[in-house]
């Protein structure tokens, strides 16, 4: 691979050709143990999309996500949440994690997660108030879990922790979500409340990035794509995309050539 562009990540004027879209990447670039896990990415996130990030396990996808919002330490690349610096937008950016990537035996009950989501609002150290836990109970409500406000976590099924997650996000009021996996491991009713969510909040002016596997569903849930290869290999308006060539470059000796032309509605 050709050595990435060295873009510094705290550079100061806005770099070049990095507008004020929800979420702007110039050469971005991660590598764990010195293999490369995400290489020279640049990608604009359309306004009150729903992006789907896919690609083949190891292609860079959650990484991307994590690598945006500083989770993990980059080689290069400019990152820009509506023309600014992640640190100047955080309140305007909700994250959904991996369900696996949570400590699901922390004490805490459904509603206390959500209220999580409005530390922004209440500031940190401050006493979560009736108004923010009826805040919480509406988001609840709104991913059909405000039966469940008071259970532990840990007592709840993959579907149920999910959608307190989203919950979570909703209660950030946010203008740009950043998903990674939700649809992994859930039931198909909780499906149904994610991909409502997701349209929902685009309704309302907002933009969702998520990390997605389930190639057969990228039509019908989004309508964008960016697809990847550890490289981006395309992204744009999911039709103009989701070719032949763009997911045999992408997952090629992966899925067989008749499931590839199935995918982009060939035949």
């Amino acid at each position: 691979m050709n050595p990435p562009r060295l873009i510094p990540l705290e550079s100061g004027p806005l770099h070049r050709g990095v507008g004020r879209h929800p979420l702007s990447v110039r050469g971005l670039t991660v590598a764990y143990d010195d293999k490369p896990a995400l290489w020279d990415l640049d990608f604009d996130a359309p306004d009150q999309g729903l992006v789907a990030v896919i690609g083949p396990n190891g292609a860079g996808k959650s990484t991307m996500v994590k690598a945006v919002l500083g989770l993990v330490p980059t080689l290069a690349g400019d990152v820009r949440v509506f023309g600014e610096k992640l640190r100047r937008a955080r309140r305007r950016v909700a994250y959904v994690p991996q369900r696996t990537s949570v400590d699901w035996d922390f004490p805490a009950s459904a509603e206390d997660v959500v209220a999580m989501g409005l530390y922004g609002r209440i500031g940190w150290c401050r006493p979560v108030r009736r108004r923010h836990r009826e805040a919480a109970r509406a988001c609840l409500d709104r991913v059909g879990m405000a039966d469940f406000a008071s259970r532990q976590i840990g007592q709840l099924s993959g579907g149920q922790q999910q959608r307190v997650f989203l919950a979570r996000a909703l209660a950030q009021e946010a203008d740009l979500y950043l998903m990674d996996e939700p649809f992994a491991g859930v039931d198909a009713a909780t499906e149904r409340a994610i991909v409502d969510v997701m349209r929902d909040v685009r309704e309302d002016g907002a933009t969702v990035i998520c990390v997605h596997h389930d190639l057969q569903t990228v039509a019908d849930y989004f309508d964008h794509a960016l697809i990847m290869n550890v490289r981006p290999v395309a992204a744009g308006p999911v039709g103009d995309v989701l070719t032949e060539e763009t997911l045999q470059d992408a997952y090629g000796g992966r899925l067989a050539a008749t499931e590839i032309r199935a995918i982009a509605g060939i035949g």
